[in-house]
């Protein structure tokens, strides 16, 4: 997905935001990174490497993009054991045109998407393992209901039931009005029908990072090899059943097959006994959503494989 159009930081202002975290800091350059759906990443490099930082740089419309970025970087900062950016410092109008700008520690390797083609192949699944652990561990962190994310629960509702069925009521809505095919329409709609009550299943909402696909999860080279060394882009959390989560991750591995699926879940750990039926669930929703997604994008190669997807999957 691409970053929107913004104007590249300039060193001065960059600098001097910088230097509320580092008196000393000196900027050298800003280079840009990989960003999220919403905001522009750099990475403002500074005379002493150990100033260097990441920059998220959200137009001032998006502002409250930022303050949920916070939030989610701060629940996720209690757990010592995954590798996060921590946030040095945000404000809410410090970069040019008045756009918000929240300032990352920058954590060491490049998105696994970048270098998978560089490295030994038979090793992916290892990350996968990798990526199965990491997500487990997000979902430490209870929620008290379901719903989507900002700095709090947006629309809260008490149970996963009423929460999957209003999700999947918007998303065939959006379907529907981006021309999507009224035969998958009707199929998914009669495929929650017939075993939306497998939600239920689902007694308590986790915190889910709801985009942990190989963009946002970074590597780098060790003397045994590579591994991960963080999760980033909380852009997209939201409150809900783990299962989806792991779901989210398995359908966007896109062009991998059974040996990084086996990897994924050996990594996350023990599943209920209902996960098979209930991921099978969670891929078609993914399905309809990176649809909807792709053709309010205007993106349209993707579509034809999308819409076998969710023909298999509303089976």
């Amino acid at each position: 997905m691409s970053q929107p159009d913004q104007p590249s930081p300039g060193t001065v202002w960059a600098e001097g935001l910088l230097r509320e975290v580092y008196p000393a800091a000196e900027v050298i350059e800003a280079v840009p990174r990989t960003g999220g759906q919403l905001s522009a990443v750099y990475e403002i490099r500074c005379a002493d490497p150990a100033h260097t930082a990441i920059f998220k740089v959200y137009a001032p419309e998006w502002e409250w993009k930022q303050a949920k970025e916070v939030h989610v970087y701060q629940m996720l900062a209690s757990l010592r054991s995954l590798p996060v950016p921590n946030v040095l410092h945000h404000t809410p109008g410090g970069g040019p045109g008045g756009q918000a700008v929240t300032i990352l520690s920058l954590l060491e390797g490049r998105p696994l998407s970048e270098v998978s083609k560089d490295v030994d192949q038979g090793g992916i699944p290892s990350f996968y393992r990798e990526m199965g652990a990491a997500l487990a561990t997000v979902h430490q962190i209870g929620q008290e209901a379901y719903g989507y994310l900002t700095n709090r629960i947006l629309d809260p509702l008490a149970d996963n039931g009423t929460y999957m069925r209003r999700q999947f009521a918007k998303k065939l809505k959006e379907f529907r009005e981006l021309g999507g095919d009224g035969r998958l329409h009707d199929a998914v709609a009669r495929r929650v029908e017939r075993d939306g009550a497998l939600f239920g299943n689902c007694e308590s909402a986790v915190l889910c990072h709801n985009d942990l696909h190989e963009g946002n999860v970074l590597v780098a080279p060790r003397p045994g090899g590579w591994e991960v060394t963080g999760v980033i882009d909380v852009e997209n959390a939201i409150a809900a059943d783990p299962l989806i989560d792991l779901a989210k991750t398995d359908y966007y591995s896109l062009g991998r097959g059974e040996p990084e699926r086996g990897a994924l879940l050996e990594g996350y750990g023990p599943l209920p006994a209902d996960a098979a039926e209930r991921l099978d669930l969670y891929r078609l929703y993914h399905a309809v959503e990176l649809w909807d997604w792709f053709r309010s994008m205007g993106t349209v190669e993707p579509l034809g494989g999308i819409a076998e997807d969710i023909a298999r999957l509303a089976g």
